[in-house]
């Protein structure tokens, strides 16, 4: 192998291990500052030298980033996994091989500024496409590096994606005026103008953030709170209905619920107590006539002794739709003129059974969610109905316990930062996270997907609780602070109080604006290209 292609292909693995590890190890987030400055050098060094077929190389080291980060996605579907890997780095590497056509036609800075906004574009158009899978939005670097970021109520997770552009490519900026000899021909004040413009991109983000976020330190003492009992049954998904059956499942949880309340009584910090069971924890749920679920009847029945407890809990629940022709493309036909319609839910019931309900809107594509029904799910239908056809809310509605109203978000749906301030701006006072990550295994994924929290308690400035069917379950403070942490794969349960709030953060107010400009700044700089492609000068 020639030295030119020893030193491109060591770029790229220290591209990929660089913008690897603020997702695999804590406090690392840092890093992805000068993530990308590996792979601007490879690209770089290969069109000087004249190489040919750049796009593989980019396209590679885009795999490899995908691949070390997301892996254990293989653990639940190896073909969805293998798709979010090489899907996702076809996009990334998309959106680069345009900022090298833009090359092309623009001269200077103009080409690196243009796939600065293409990215961020790119990223703010991933949370709302029907294929969707933001995991690697680069602002989430800093989701195990939270006092670094609590800027984050201002801006959201893209402020952070452009942070680590601007960082990356003033930093290759500086390094290409150094290897080309342009430095030299820079006088005193346009040296220390350089350097020092450099430093306070990198520097003041950090440096001003403990003090947006002291505020919120030590707001978890708040006299005004919603005490909640954070309930890991820590059932083994893939054997839920083989080992157990609906009815010990439904026991075991109870047991967990009855002794802790038995050991930790205590009637003055309990107005009303939230207790909080994981996602999917039952599959018998009929949307309006809950009394036909065992579950139902069991936690319906158990809270008549504790008038001031109410239970939020999962469920894969279902429509029955009496009609001639199909009600919808994501419909299951059950018999003549009877079809049914799913959907993932989060349920809270009391002793009184009164019960509220949510679904889930954030699916997880095949999974949960047949994208594109009108197309897929025909074809679905003659594979024999492999793809998963929950079916949404149209908009967040909020639960409430007792009279405190919060917003619950399923699983998936606490990646997209946008998506939850919703729950906020309908009057959310808290925030409760229900998950089921055990289908991953001991991987990075649910770590990666705990600390995701952490960016939605600090953008929304709310407290959350987060159930885990095998962990990791906590209590997350407004500025991101992870507490009470369980262990993974055993059964535990939290206590805790999570304090109130009615303030809203400039983000959830204004929503994503660092996408919106940047979107706007990018379709500008893309009639530009074009502009120049069609005239030819």
């Amino acid at each position: 192998m020639k030295k030119e292609n020893i030193l491109l292909w060591g770029l790229i693995l220290l591209f990929a291990a660089m913008m690897s590890i603020p997702f695999m190890i804590p406090g690392t987030g840092l890093i992805a500052l000068f993530g990308f400055v590996p792979l601007l050098c490879m690209e770089r060094i290969a069109e000087l030298n004249g190489k040919k077929h750049i796009w593989f190389y980019h396209y590679s080291a885009f795999v490899i980033w995908n691949a070390i980060t997301t892996f254990w996605v293989c653990n639940a579907t190896i073909g969805g996994g293998l798709f979010a890997i090489f899907a996702n780095a076809l996009q990334m590497s998309l959106v680069f091989g345009l900022f090298r056509l833009s090359k092309k036609k623009f001269s200077g800075a103009l080409p690196y500024i243009f796939l600065m906004v293409a990215w961020i574009a790119w990223e703010r158009f991933y949370f709302d496409a029907e294929i969707s899978w933001p995991w690697l939005v680069l602002g989430n670097s800093f989701a195990r590096t939270t006092w670094a970021i609590q800027w984050y109520e201002f801006t959201g997770t893209l402020g952070g994606s452009l942070w680590i552009w601007a960082c990356n490519l003033a930093l290759f900026g500086l390094l290409v005026s150094l290897s080309d000899g342009s430095w030299q021909r820079f006088n005193g004040k346009a040296k220390a103008a350089a350097i020092s413009g450099y430093m306070a991109i990198m520097i003041l983000p950090p440096a001003i953030s403990p003090f947006i976020g002291r505020e919120y330190h030590d707001s978890m003492e708040s006299e005004d709170c919603l005490p909640v009992m954070i309930v890991q049954p820590n059932i083994d998904p893939y054997n839920k209905f083989q080992a157990m059956t609906q009815e010990q499942q439904n026991t075991l949880l109870l047991s967990q619920i009855e002794k802790t309340l038995k050991d930790n009584c205590n009637d003055s910090c309990r107005s009303h107590l939230l207790v909080i069971a994981p996602e999917t924890f039952t599959s018998d749920i009929i949307v309006g006539k809950y009394e036909r679920s065992r579950t139902w009847q069991a936690f319906t029945s158990f809270l008549k002794d504790y008038p001031d407890v109410s239970i939020l809990f999962g469920a894969s629940s279902y429509d029955y739709i009496n009609s001639d022709d199909a009600p919808s493309h994501t419909a299951r036909r059950i018999s003549d003129g009877l079809w049914l319609e799913s959907h993932n839910s989060a349920l809270v019931t009391d002793g009184t059974g009164k019960t509220e309900i949510f679904h889930k809107s954030k699916l997880v594509v095949a999974v949960e969610h047949t994208p594109y029904p009108a197309i897929f799910c025909p074809i679905d239908d003659m594979l024999g109905g492999v793809m998963g056809r929950c079916i949404g809310q149209d908009e967040i509605t909020l639960l409430n316990a007792g009279r405190t109203p919060i917003g619950c978000a399923v699983c998936y749906e606490s990646v997209y930062g946008e998506y939850c301030t919703g729950y906020v701006r309908k009057g959310a006072e808290a925030l409760i996270i229900i998950t089921n990550d055990a289908w991953w295994g001991d991987t990075p994924g649910y770590r990666q997907h705990l600390s995701y929290a952490s960016l939605r308690a600090i953008e929304t400035r709310r407290a959350i609780a987060r159930c885990a069917n095998t962990g990791i379950s906590a209590i997350i403070s407004p500025d991101g602070e992870v507490l009470q942490p369980t262990q993974w794969w055993k059964p535990a349960v939290i206590e805790g109080c999570l304090p109130l709030s009615d303030r809203i953060t400039f983000y959830v107010a204004h929503g994503d604006i660092t996408g919106r400009i940047c979107t706007f700044v990018f379709l500008l700089l893309l009639m530009a290209l074009a502009v120049r492609f069609i005239t030819k000068k």
